[in-house]
């Protein structure tokens, strides 16, 4: 930056000294006069110039200095946002696998807890079949022993009467 503005001041100097003999134009707000105001002899003019172009770029080297601690500091403020910002990235992500962790442990506690279920029901339905196996061999075992009874109370009939 500092050598950009060192070459329009010495592009503004070489147009006043050569260019000082064409006709007076209208000069931009952003160019600073370098003209002496009073005539005067040519070595204090040339020491005049010397002193206003020093005091430029002194200028020029104040503001480039604190163009460059603004960016320095806000450099440094967007890093500081930056570390903020992936700390709670870090921050999420740990919270996430916490709880992806913790829906795995209950997931696979509820999947245990079906399986025992399953196997209960299973259980139950096989208890249940046997039952129904054992009352149907009873509610044969019952008719053939109501046969046999009804034979006996014939054959009592039969002898008795």
């Amino acid at each position: 930056m500092a050598f950009r503005a060192n070459q329009q001041l010495r592009d503004d100097i070489w147009d006043y000294r050569y260019k000082s003999s064409a006709p007076a134009a209208v000069e931009p707000e952003n160019i600073v006069s370098l003209a002496p105001s009073a005539p005067r002899e040519g070595g204090a003019t040339a020491l005049d110039l010397v002193h206003q172009a020093a005091e430029i770029f002194k200028n020029l080297e104040n503001q480039a200095r604190e163009a460059e601690a603004r960016l320095q500091s806000v450099c440094e403020n967007l890093a500081e946002k930056l570390r903020f910002a992936e700390q709670q990235r870090d921050s999420a992500e740990r919270a996430r696998r916490e709880v992806v962790n913790e829906l795995n442990g209950k997931l696979q506690d509820v999947s245990r807890a079906l399986q025992q279920a399953q196997s209960r029901i299973v259980g139950a339905e096989e208890r249940t079949v046997a039952a129904e196996y054992r009352a149907q061999a009873a509610e044969a075992k019952l008719y053939k022993a109501n046969q046999e009874l009804a034979a006996v109370e014939e054959a009592i009939r039969k002898r008795l009467l």
